[in-house]
């Protein structure tokens, strides 16, 4: 019996095999392989200083340098195109890190940490140390604000909570360094993200009420008497 077996298996197996030489993808998928591969050594070679970069850095440090340029919330699936990982390996990468960070690893808790907000992965201050961060900013920065700054600064105002994306619809302009700027004058802040785009979406902060001499931002006064248009980049 087990003689029989046996000599069944090889039949099979030599008859699978006979198939599979037979099958007209296999030379197909060794093609696209080899034509993969030889893409990516394209690729590598016309950016050889990317290459470098990717191939003398662990994953854990690529990541860091792109997070710390990060000015909204990068996907995981993001994150892995820049290094060229596979998604899986990305996402245990970033485990480690906020583990890291949070002082799970044995090493101690950093002044920031690594929030996923908005499907996406950014750096933040740590929240017990927003009224070091407020007083030092504040201390910081005495010089006025610029026209650039105080126009944006309008629009948050007016229209919040508002997206950078269309701040900059508002005004024509990309405002982001404008947008830097007020988030570090503490004057604004984040108030949440569009469920839609998950964009991060800015309001005013209570610094800039005081500095207005009102206590709530109903007290604001009518913005379509100052207008030539009143209906000029404030419709909904």
């Amino acid at each position: 019996m087990t003689g029989s077996t046996s000599t069944g298996g090889v039949g099979a197996a030599r008859a699978v095999g006979a198939q599979s030489e037979a099958l007209p993808s296999a030379p197909g998928r060794e093609a696209t392989m080899t034509v993969g591969a030889e893409s990516l050594a394209v690729a590598e070679g016309a950016n050889p200083a990317l290459a470098e970069a990717r191939s003398s850095h662990p994953l854990q440090q690529q990541l860091e340098a792109l997070l710390l340029v990060a000015d909204e919330p990068i996907g995981a699936v993001s994150l892995a195109t820049a290094v060229d990982r596979p998604v899986r390996e990305v996402r245990r990468a970033i485990e480690a890190l906020v583990a890291d960070y949070d002082g799970e690893s044995g090493g101690p808790q950093r002044g920031f940490e690594l929030r996923e907000v908005a499907g996406g992965y950014r750096f933040y201050v740590r929240e017990s140390l927003d009224p070091l961060v407020a007083d030092f900013v504040q201390q910081q920065s005495p010089t006025r604000l610029s026209q650039a700054a105080l126009e944006t600064l309008a629009v948050i105002a007016y229209r919040q909570p508002i997206s950078r994306g269309a701040i900059a619809s508002v005004r024509a302009v990309n405002v982001d360094s404008v947008v830097r700027t007020l988030v570090g004058r503490g004057l604004i802040t984040e108030v949440g993200h569009d469920p839609e785009t998950g964009a991060i979406l800015y309001g005013t902060d209570d610094t800039l009420l005081g500095h207005l001499g009102i206590s709530s931002i109903d007290e604001l006064p009518p913005i379509a008497p100052l207008l030539d248009d009143p209906d000029e980049g404030f419709e909904e």
